[in-house]
């Protein structure tokens, strides 16, 4: 309630007007106010010596099919952000389970957690038995590629099919050169971020330098928690999650991994976790997706490659139905 009114009071004293609060939006640091496309539920549990509250949305189909998908969101996205593809799920008659991870969007934002993938992996499973959830497919994007690849590699008998959509970690950055970034400067470095900031990064990042209006609601719906009274809260656990990102690859253990996988990539995707503050002959080596990707398949068993040429970071977003056409081809095997 504490963040409420001092939402309230800072509405009114900085926004003013309704065109500017459209435009800038206030959020809670569990993204309070923002409209979710589905209600939310929460999965309450006992972790690390403290009470955690992992929200997520269980859509449920009409003419169900006895299929889930278990979306995974990526470090600046949301559960919601998957809302074009749990409809096209839905509409196929899936279940979609979609959580916001611990520590992300609308779940808790401890103070204290030792944030690993492993964790992650251990609430998600979790939280899927709970109900009654033992073999989904996993789809997971950005971040949500590693800890689906984390889930895969510690519970392969629960995981029906794994699809990877531009996951980062597909190279170990700190082994290539990038200099290590404590938790402090990482946190400096989320304080306070805008809007702009947040567009400009992922303009240039994500999207190969193309915008398109539709997106924002996205970059609002990051800078609006950052805007809230408690944004250091927001910004501390991301510091400490982008930690968890750069110090905890998974690509070391590709050829482990025993279910069915493919890796869906958008050529024109750049990524790479503290590239910004490495030397430029190494910043030149990293985050070539097309030949990661294909090295990525090489090393997992089976694996299956499917490449968007003109794409980017986020091809479920940027281009929804090139990516949903593939994506069903892909359920449909």
């Amino acid at each position: 309630m504490k963040w409420f009114l001092r939402f309230l009071c800072i509405t009114a004293l900085v926004l003013g007007g309704r065109a500017l609060a459209t435009e800038a939006p206030i959020y809670g640091p569990r993204l309070e106010g923002f409209a979710s496309p589905w209600p939310l539920k929460t999965y309450r549990f006992s972790s690390q010596r403290q009470m955690m509250e992992m929200n997520y949305m269980d859509v449920r189909p009409t003419h169900p099919n006895g299929r889930v998908a278990v979306p995974l969101h990526g470090k600046n996205f949301c559960a919601a952000t998957w809302e074009t593809t749990i409809r096209a799920l839905v509409r196929a008659g899936w279940r979609v389970i979609a959580p916001d991870q611990i520590g992300f969007c609308t779940s808790s934002k401890p103070d204290n957690y030792q944030f690993s993938f492993s964790q992650l992996a251990t609430n998600t499973h979790d939280l899927l038995l709970s109900l009654g959830v033992e073999h989904p497919v996993l789809i997971g994007h950005s971040t949500g590629g590693m800890l689906a690849v984390r889930y895969a590699l510690m519970f392969p008998q629960n995981v029906q099919q794994l699809v990877l959509v531009d996951p980062v970690g597909l190279e170990n950055w700190q082994a290539k050169g990038v200099p290590y970034r404590t938790i402090d400067e990482w946190y400096a470095g989320e304080r306070g971020k805008t809007a702009d900031a947040i567009r400009a990064y992922e303009r240039r990042v994500y999207y190969d330098g193309k915008w398109n209006p539709a997106w924002e609601r996205w970059v609002q719906m990051l800078a609006g928690m950052y805007r809230s009274p408690d944004g250091d809260a927001v910004a501390w656990n991301s510091a400490r999650l982008y930690d968890m990102i750069f110090t905890q690859p998974v690509v070391q253990e590709f050829p482990n991994l025993r279910v069915p996988t493919v890796l869906m990539i958008g050529n024109r995707d750049i990524t790479a976790i503290g590239a910004e503050g490495a030397p430029p002959d190494v910043r030149a080596q990293l985050g070539h997706y097309p030949e990661l990707g294909r090295a990525a398949v090489a090393a997992i068993p089976g694996a299956r490659l499917v490449e968007f040429p003109t794409l980017g970071h986020a091809p479920q977003i940027q281009d929804p139905a090139v990516f949903h056409a593939r994506l069903f081809e892909i359920l449909e095997h």
